[in-house]
Parts: C-alpha cells; sequence; structure tokens
C-alpha cells in the first residue's frame, strides 16, 4: 500500500511539474519560427558594386563589403572612406512584438558625427531565384526610415531610404548599391567557428524602443548596442612609411587597402585577387596611420598607394608598396602592420 502511495504521489509532482513548465512557456513565441531567417545565410561573402546615393558623398562605382558571420546568429560588416566618413551594418536575430526576427543595424561616421539606425524587419518574399527583405524603422515605421535587401543569384541590391531627419512627409531614396558576390570562401572560417547560422536570439527589443521618439541614435547617446559591445570583432592599426628618395605631398590622398590574399605576384599585380580586397580607406598624404577597427579577425596582406594624380587607380607616377605584408588579427584583440611606399610606377 505504501508502494502504491508513494507512486501516486510522484505521479502528481510530476503532472503539477509538467503543469508549471506549461505555464511557464506559455505565450513565449517559438525560436525556430524566425521571420526571414534565411536572409542569414545569404550575406556571408564580399560584395562589389556601385553606388547612387543623394547624400554629401554623391555617387562612386565601387563599394565593397565584406560580410562575415561575429556570433551565430549575427552577421557584420564595416567599410570606410577617409576618416570622417565610414558605415558598420550589421544582421541579427532579435525578439520583437512577441516575435522572433531579423534586425538591421546601420549607422557610422559621416562628416565627423555618428548615427546608428535599428530597423526592424516587417516583410518578406522568398522563391526561386529571389528574395526580398524589407526593415522598418521600428518606432515610425517605413515613414521615417527603411531598407531593402533583395537577392537574385549572385547578386545583391541594397535600397534604403529615408525622411530626411523628419523634414519631409515620406521617405525618399538615400542610397541604392547593386553588388555582385566576389568571393564566399573568406568568410568560412567564421562560418565554422560558429556553426553560422543557428536559431539563437542576439538582443531581447521587446521593450527598448517603447518609450523612444524613434530608433535612431546620434553620437552613440542611447544606443542598445554599442559599437564596444559588439562581439568578436578587433582592431587593427596600419602604419605607412617611404623609402629614400621618395616623399608624399601632403595635399595629396594615400590609398591604404586590405586584402585577404595577396596582390602582388613578384614585379606585378595580381588582378585576380582583386576579388579578395575586403577594407580601404584614403588618407591624407600628410598622415601616417589610420587604425581599421571593427575588423573581422583573420589573416589580411596590407597595401598602400601614394595617389599622386588623384585618380584612385595604379597610374604612371603614383608611389606604392610593393610587398604582400600580411599580419594576422585575433578575436576581440589589437594587431599592427606596416607597408612601406617604395616603388614609383613608371
Amino acid at each position: 500500500m505504501r508502494f502504491i502511495l508513494i507512486l501516486f504521489t510522484a505521479s502528481l509532482l510530476l503532472v503539477s511539474c509538467k503543469e508549471k513548465k506549461d505555464d511557464t512557456d506559455k505565450g513565449k513565441p517559438d525560436i525556430n519560427n524566425i521571420l526571414g531567417y534565411n536572409m542569414l545565410a545569404k550575406l556571408p561573402g564580399i560584395w562589389n558594386g556601385g553606388v547612387t546615393s543623394s547624400t554629401a558623398l554623391g555617387s562612386y562605382p565601387e563599394w565593397i563589403v565584406d560580410f562575415r558571420p561575429v556570433s551565430a546568429a549575427q552577421v557584420a560588416a564595416k567599410n570606410e572612406l577617409d576618416s570622417l566618413n565610414n558605415i558598420f551594418m550589421s544582421v541579427f536575430i532579435v525578439l520583437h512584438n512577441n516575435q522572433y526576427k531579423l534586425c538591421f543595424r546601420n549607422g557610422g561616421g559621416f562628416a565627423g558625427y555618428t548615427r546608428v539606425s535599428y530597423l526592424i524587419l516587417d516583410s518578406v518574399s522568398e522563391s526561386t531565384p529571389y528574395s526580398y527583405y524589407r526593415f522598418s524603422e521600428v518606432v515610425k515605421g517605413k515613414g521615417r526610415a527603411y531598407s531593402e535587401f533583395m537577392f537574385k543569384g549572385d547578386s545583391l541590391i541594397l535600397r534604403s531610404y529615408t525622411n530626411k531627419t523628419n523634414s519631409i512627409a515620406n521617405a525618399v531614396l538615400h542610397m541604392d548599391w547593386r553588388a555582385k558576390v566576389q568571393d564566399k570562401t573568406t568568410a568560412q572560417a567564421a562560418i565554422s567557428n560558429f556553426g553560422f547560422p543557428k536559431k539563437q536570439m542576439v538582443k531581447d527589443f521587446s521593450a527598448t524602443f517603447n518609450s523612444l521618439a524613434e530608433s535612431i541614435f546620434y553620437n552613440d547617446i542611447g544606443d542598445p548596442y554599442t559599437n564596444a559591445n559588439q562581439p568578436y570583432l578587433g582592431k587593427t592599426t596600419v602604419s605607412v612609411s617611404y623609402a629614400g628618395g621618395l616623399t608624399p605631398d601632403p595635399v595629396k590622398e594615400t590609398l591604404i587597402m586590405i586584402s585577404a590574399q595577396p596582390l602582388i605576384n613578384g614585379a606585378s599585380v595580381n588582378t585576380a585577387n582583386y576579388i579578395f580586397r575586403s577594407r580601404y580607406v584614403l588618407m591624407p598624404g600628410s598622415s601616417s596611420s589610420f587604425v581599421f577597427d571593427q575588423m573581422h579577425p583573420g589573416t589580411y596582406y596590407v597595401y598602400a598607394l601614394h595617389d599622386r594624380d588623384g585618380n584612385l587607380n595604379f597610374s604612371s607616377g603614383d608611389y606604392v608598396s610593393t610587398a604582400n605584408t600580411s599580419f594576422t588579427l585575433a578575436e576581440k584583440s589589437n594587431a599592427n602592420a606596416a607597408a612601406q611606399i617604395n616603388f614609383q610606377i613608371p
């Protein structure tokens, strides 16, 4: 009889625990049901294409973006134009309005001030071979700002819209980037490291923007996921020097280029490896170093071109570095690299 009572009591406890667990989980969304999840696997890679822009920076024929995972559920890229202008983009899984979905964090430095925008995925269309993803400003919706990602084969179109800091009634085209994937292999180390992508929440944005006027932040004030809190990424300081007989013109610019594969083959440039270019920046000829932050861990090669004719290309009379100078950046660490400009192009 005692044995039967023990079994009966144990059964009641099990039922009670099960009911309690069910009550605890009641109302929670299913992490396996993530709006737009398939987009994460489409982004990793080095992309390159022309930009049409209504911004003060104008349009330019080439913009290189190196997207790689920075966690199991987040992919990111950082790019510089010069010391005052740069952009950081990241896509990751969040919880918002009791649903798991993707968030697009984008921003950076623009003419000396910083901005960060958070846009939440609100529209998805996936078919073969075309996929469409729209991210809208969290508080005011797409009337304030939105971005569209469109994938087809090896092509990506990114369009961003804004109402110009609430100065017009509806958002208008801000930037149109039409890119082709250059390389997918460079991202493989990070993909393997994290088992990317996984169905994991990166940030709980359930109540983050509830009391805010908009999900756009300036000069890091109020940013809920700051640059300093981004995972995995590091910094590299690149210094540039000149061999004897070569003197930089301080009013001309020097291009620092970072590639995932070597660009010099003996006495010539290996143009076939241009697809592996990852980061670049223009700095005044009077400067001797630049810090690349929010940089993906990995092994790279660094080069410098003192652009004496100002055409942003390897031209007669320009000064260049001719060595495949490599460096390796570890997770959440700092690296140093040096490029010596030692040759004048005939």
